[in-house]
Protein backbone atom coordinates (compact mmCIF):
# COMPACT_ATOMS: atom_id res chain seq x y z
CA UNK A 1 0.00 0.00 0.00
CA UNK A 2 2.93 2.70 -0.26
CA UNK A 3 1.19 4.06 -3.31
CA UNK A 4 -2.12 4.50 -0.93
CA UNK A 5 -0.85 7.08 1.54
CA UNK A 6 -4.52 8.28 2.09
CA UNK A 7 -6.00 4.48 3.06
CA UNK A 8 -2.96 4.17 5.48
CA UNK A 9 -3.69 7.16 7.34
CA UNK A 10 -7.23 5.89 7.50
CA UNK A 11 -6.21 2.80 8.50
CA UNK A 12 -3.46 4.33 11.38
CA UNK A 13 -6.24 6.71 12.69
CA UNK A 14 -8.86 3.73 13.52
CA UNK A 15 -6.05 1.91 15.21
CA UNK A 16 -6.49 4.71 17.71
CA UNK A 17 -9.50 3.66 19.36
CA UNK A 18 -9.42 1.41 22.00
CA UNK A 19 -9.31 -2.60 21.35
CA UNK A 20 -8.79 -1.41 17.51
CA UNK A 21 -5.70 -3.50 15.56
CA UNK A 22 -4.48 -3.65 12.20
CA UNK A 23 -6.50 -6.19 11.08
CA UNK A 24 -9.73 -4.88 12.48
CA UNK A 25 -8.73 -1.41 11.11
CA UNK A 26 -8.21 -2.49 7.92
CA UNK A 27 -11.62 -4.32 7.90
CA UNK A 28 -12.97 -0.74 8.89
CA UNK A 29 -11.38 1.30 6.35
CA UNK A 30 -12.35 -1.50 3.92
CA UNK A 31 -15.84 -1.58 4.69
CA UNK A 32 -16.43 2.42 4.86
CA UNK A 33 -15.10 2.99 1.53
CA UNK A 34 -16.15 -0.25 -0.05
CA UNK A 35 -19.99 -0.32 1.38
CA UNK A 36 -20.72 3.00 3.08
CA UNK A 37 -18.99 5.88 1.47
CA UNK A 38 -22.18 8.01 2.73
CA UNK A 39 -21.68 6.59 6.40
CA UNK A 40 -17.96 7.31 6.35
CA UNK A 41 -18.73 11.08 5.55
CA UNK A 42 -21.37 11.30 8.35
CA UNK A 43 -18.68 9.60 10.65
CA UNK A 44 -15.83 12.45 9.51
CA UNK A 45 -18.38 15.08 9.92
CA UNK A 46 -19.76 14.20 12.97
CA UNK A 47 -16.04 13.53 14.36
CA UNK A 48 -15.11 17.37 13.31
CA UNK A 49 -18.32 18.78 14.79
CA UNK A 50 -17.96 16.68 18.21
CA UNK A 51 -13.84 17.74 18.26
CA UNK A 52 -14.68 21.96 17.76
CA UNK A 53 -17.93 21.41 20.15
CA UNK A 54 -17.69 19.32 22.99
CA UNK A 55 -15.25 20.92 25.67
CA UNK A 56 -15.08 19.97 29.80
CA UNK A 57 -18.01 21.64 31.79
CA UNK A 58 -16.38 23.93 34.18
CA UNK A 59 -17.82 22.78 37.38
CA UNK A 60 -17.77 18.47 36.61
CA UNK A 61 -15.43 18.34 33.86
CA UNK A 62 -18.03 16.08 31.83
CA UNK A 63 -18.05 16.53 28.17
CA UNK A 64 -20.49 19.29 27.42
CA UNK A 65 -21.28 21.89 24.36
CA UNK A 66 -21.91 24.37 27.38
CA UNK A 67 -19.73 25.88 29.90
CA UNK A 68 -21.79 24.24 32.05
CA UNK A 69 -23.33 21.03 31.84
CA UNK A 70 -27.06 20.09 31.99
CA UNK A 71 -26.51 17.87 34.96
CA UNK A 72 -24.97 20.72 36.83
CA UNK A 73 -27.61 23.63 35.80
CA UNK A 74 -30.41 21.29 37.17
CA UNK A 75 -32.11 22.69 40.13
CA UNK A 76 -33.77 19.52 41.11
CA UNK A 77 -30.03 17.50 41.78
CA UNK A 78 -29.38 17.86 45.36
CA UNK A 79 -26.00 19.82 45.28
CA UNK A 80 -24.57 18.32 48.97
CA UNK A 81 -24.05 14.91 47.07
CA UNK A 82 -20.95 15.04 44.97
CA UNK A 83 -19.94 11.32 43.22
CA UNK A 84 -16.61 10.93 41.89
CA UNK A 85 -16.44 8.80 38.44
CA UNK A 86 -13.78 7.68 35.97
CA UNK A 87 -15.24 8.98 32.96
CA UNK A 88 -18.36 10.33 31.56
CA UNK A 89 -19.36 6.37 30.59
CA UNK A 90 -19.06 6.01 34.11
CA UNK A 91 -21.52 8.84 34.72
CA UNK A 92 -24.47 7.44 32.17
CA UNK A 93 -24.47 4.31 33.87
CA UNK A 94 -24.62 6.19 37.58
CA UNK A 95 -27.74 8.31 35.90
CA UNK A 96 -28.78 5.51 34.04
CA UNK A 97 -29.88 3.28 37.08
CA UNK A 98 -32.27 6.03 38.32
CA UNK A 99 -30.77 6.00 41.97
CA UNK A 100 -28.24 8.93 42.17
CA UNK A 101 -29.75 12.34 42.04
CA UNK A 102 -26.10 14.15 43.47
CA UNK A 103 -24.09 16.04 41.58
CA UNK A 104 -20.85 14.47 39.71
CA UNK A 105 -17.22 14.72 39.31
CA UNK A 106 -15.37 12.99 36.15
CA UNK A 107 -11.36 12.67 36.52
CA UNK A 108 -11.13 11.79 33.03
CA UNK A 109 -9.16 8.72 33.93
CA UNK A 110 -7.48 7.37 37.05
CA UNK A 111 -3.96 7.06 39.09
CA UNK A 112 -1.81 5.05 37.15
CA UNK A 113 2.23 6.12 37.81
CA UNK A 114 3.16 3.08 36.01
CA UNK A 115 1.47 4.94 32.61
CA UNK A 116 2.33 8.34 33.84
CA UNK A 117 -1.25 9.50 34.90
CA UNK A 118 -0.82 11.29 38.34
CA UNK A 119 -2.67 13.67 40.55
CA UNK A 120 -2.42 16.74 37.54
CA UNK A 121 -3.19 14.41 34.60
CA UNK A 122 -7.09 13.69 36.18
CA UNK A 123 -7.96 16.79 37.75
CA UNK A 124 -7.49 16.28 41.45
CA UNK A 125 -6.97 19.57 41.96
CA UNK A 126 -10.03 20.56 39.99
CA UNK A 127 -11.38 18.14 42.40
CA UNK A 128 -10.21 19.84 45.61
CA UNK A 129 -10.90 23.09 44.18
CA UNK A 130 -14.32 22.05 43.52
CA UNK A 131 -14.72 20.41 46.75
CA UNK A 132 -13.18 23.54 48.98
CA UNK A 133 -15.78 25.96 46.62
CA UNK A 134 -18.13 27.25 49.48
CA UNK A 135 -21.68 27.30 48.27
CA UNK A 136 -23.61 29.34 50.64
CA UNK A 137 -27.41 28.08 50.33
CA UNK A 138 -26.41 24.39 50.16
CA UNK A 139 -23.09 23.15 51.43
CA UNK A 140 -21.74 19.90 50.41
CA UNK A 141 -22.04 17.18 53.18
CA UNK A 142 -21.13 13.90 51.33
CA UNK A 143 -18.65 12.72 48.61
CA UNK A 144 -19.33 9.14 47.13
CA UNK A 145 -16.25 7.60 45.40
CA UNK A 146 -17.25 5.76 42.77
CA UNK A 147 -13.93 4.57 41.14
CA UNK A 148 -13.98 1.31 39.44
CA UNK A 149 -13.00 -2.19 41.29
CA UNK A 150 -9.61 -2.04 39.56
CA UNK A 151 -5.89 -1.76 41.67
CA UNK A 152 -5.91 2.04 39.85
CA UNK A 153 -9.20 2.77 41.00
CA UNK A 154 -8.90 1.66 44.32
CA UNK A 155 -5.66 3.65 44.32
CA UNK A 156 -7.62 6.83 42.82
CA UNK A 157 -10.15 6.15 45.74
CA UNK A 158 -8.13 6.27 48.27
CA UNK A 159 -5.53 9.47 47.74
CA UNK A 160 -8.86 11.24 47.02
CA UNK A 161 -10.37 10.04 50.49
CA UNK A 162 -7.00 10.99 52.53
CA UNK A 163 -7.06 14.23 50.79
CA UNK A 164 -10.44 14.34 51.90
CA UNK A 165 -10.42 13.13 55.10
CA UNK A 166 -9.38 17.07 57.20
CA UNK A 167 -12.46 18.86 55.43
CA UNK A 168 -15.27 17.64 57.63
CA UNK A 169 -17.54 15.71 55.14
CA UNK A 170 -18.62 12.12 55.06
CA UNK A 171 -16.55 10.42 52.24
CA UNK A 172 -18.34 6.84 51.20
CA UNK A 173 -17.53 4.31 48.85
CA UNK A 174 -19.43 2.45 46.40
CA UNK A 175 -20.00 -1.11 48.08
CA UNK A 176 -18.73 -4.32 46.12
CA UNK A 177 -21.38 -6.93 46.64
CA UNK A 178 -23.15 -10.04 45.10
CA UNK A 179 -24.67 -9.23 41.88
CA UNK A 180 -28.67 -9.35 42.10
CA UNK A 181 -30.12 -12.57 40.96
CA UNK A 182 -26.92 -14.53 41.33
CA UNK A 183 -26.82 -18.04 43.50
CA UNK A 184 -23.39 -17.89 46.25
CA UNK A 185 -22.04 -21.17 44.80
CA UNK A 186 -21.47 -19.28 41.24
CA UNK A 187 -19.87 -15.88 41.96
CA UNK A 188 -16.24 -15.65 42.28
CA UNK A 189 -14.35 -15.98 46.06
CA UNK A 190 -13.25 -12.13 45.75
CA UNK A 191 -16.87 -10.68 45.36
CA UNK A 192 -17.96 -12.82 48.13
CA UNK A 193 -15.06 -11.80 50.70
CA UNK A 194 -15.59 -8.04 49.19
CA UNK A 195 -19.65 -8.46 50.18
CA UNK A 196 -19.01 -9.54 54.00
CA UNK A 197 -16.75 -7.20 54.22
CA UNK A 198 -19.13 -4.43 52.94
CA UNK A 199 -21.92 -6.06 55.03
CA UNK A 200 -24.83 -3.86 56.32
Amino acid sequence: MADNRSLERLIDALRRLPGVGVKSAQRMAFHLLQHDREGAQRLAGALSEAVGTVRHCERCHTFTEDSICPTCRDPRRDRSLLCVVETPADQAAMERTGAYKGLYFVLMGKLSPLDGVGPREIGLDKLFARVDEPDPEVPLREVILATNFTAEGETTAHVIAQALKDRGLQVTRLARGVPVGSELEYVDLGTIAHALVDRR
